[in-house]
């Protein structure tokens, strides 16, 4: 009798650690090359070239998606300031945008990058990437964001 009064108990308390909303969300897709990358979007023609738009100083940044030794790179460039960061790293699929994934090792900081930017993603973080309609992009990170406009690639 004690055995199943604690079995009992057991079930009842592994039950309440069952999260309350069980819908399942959709599996992170991950990729390292622009062919993966304009499949996951289902759309060849994505553009890998983005010039911000919201920049307050006059000098946009242009963000720049390419492969470089088995990843992909993204650059930011600062206009007429030079590079701003470089990222090797992958870019997955979340289930409201995508995000570009980086370690302390995968970024490289340029002339442009402040100091707080050093800061912030120093360690490694993401970048965030939604589509705003057919030909812009918004992209953000810690503490900073951007609106993007397609270029051609």
């Amino acid at each position: 009798m004690t055995y199943l009064i604690r079995r009992i108990c057991l079930s009842a308390f592994l039950t309440l650690l069952l999260p309350f909303d069980s819908h399942a969300s959709a599996p992170e897709t991950c990729v390292a090359k622009i062919s993966e990358l304009k499949e996951l979007l289902n759309d060849p023609a994505f553009s890998l070239k983005w010039e911000e738009t919201t920049m307050d100083d006059g000098k946009p940044l242009i963000v720049t998606i390419s492969e470089k030794k088995g990843a992909l790179s993204v650059v930011f460039d600062k206009t007429t300031k030079g590079l701003w960061a470089d990222i090797s790293g992958v870019i997955c699929k979340t289930d409201k945008a995508l995000e570009i994934r980086f370690t302390a090792e995968q970024i490289r900081f340029g002339p442009a990058a402040s100091r707080v930017l050093r800061y912030v993603l120093s360690s490694g973080g993401e970048f965030t990437l939604k589509r705003i309609g057919s030909s812009q992009l918004q992209v953000s990170t810690t503490g900073w964001s951007g609106a993007f406009a397609s270029t051609a690639n």
